[in-house]
């Protein structure tokens, strides 16, 4: 699959829809593997037929539910962006801001793109670009909000700031100590302070 396409994406159907809302409750819990398509008909209440009917394979009804992941994530991290200050220190704060709201309500186990990415590494398969396809969108998110800080530095900011934000998500994850996020939240307004006082920026 070449970088530029993208998986094929099937319309919703209300039975589609249950069985979207299943798979994504299992495969977050249990993981991708273990979950297969008898329990997932079962708990969407549908027949393995109708599960086939309307997804053609497990692998689609994966790519389904991190694509859909995926699409909300986005939508929320958007709304929270653009209802933080007006500041560029305060927009990049506010993405940490999110991904402490959401993971508090939808991802106890860590990032579902992480998690994924432990069973699904193999770059042919349809929801692997999904996975890599998020991770490059937050890190060009991260490198430009930074360039409205430190224009000429805003890759190496960037990347600082993609660093501090995946070490919250795995670490919130693992659930070793508390508030991740607000550590990372720390560090970064720490590295946007320096930044700021750097001779560049004077």
């Amino acid at each position: 699959m070449g970088t530029t396409e993208r998986p094929r994406r099937i319309a919703m159907t209300p039975a589609a829809r249950r069985v979207l809302e299943a798979a994504a409750g299992l495969f977050y819990e249990r993981g991708i593997h273990a979950v297969g398509v008898d329990l997932i008909a079962a708990e969407a209440g549908v027949t393995k037929k109708t599960l086939y009917d309307r997804f053609g394979s497990k692998e689609q009804i994966v790519v389904e539910y991190l694509a859909d992941r995926d699409e909300r994530w986005r939508a929320f991290l958007a709304q929270c962006i653009d209802t933080a200050q007006a500041t560029p220190e305060a927009r990049v704060l506010a993405v940490f801001d999110a991904s402490r709201a959401w993971s508090a309500k939808n991802s106890s186990k860590g990032c579902g793109m992480v998690n994924a990415h432990a069973e699904i590494s193999d770059p042919s398969h349809p929801a692997h670009l999904i996975i890599t396809g998020q991770k490059q969108w937050m890190l060009t998110l991260f490198t430009d909000l930074a360039g409205d800080i430190t224009p000429d530095g805003a890759g190496t900011l960037g990347q600082a700031l993609m660093l501090l934000h995946e070490g919250a998500l795995v670490a919130h994850g693992l659930n070793i100590f508390a508030d991740p996020f607000g550590h990372a939240r720390e560090q970064a307004q720490a590295l946007l302070a320096a930044t700021g006082d750097s001779p560049a920026k004077r």
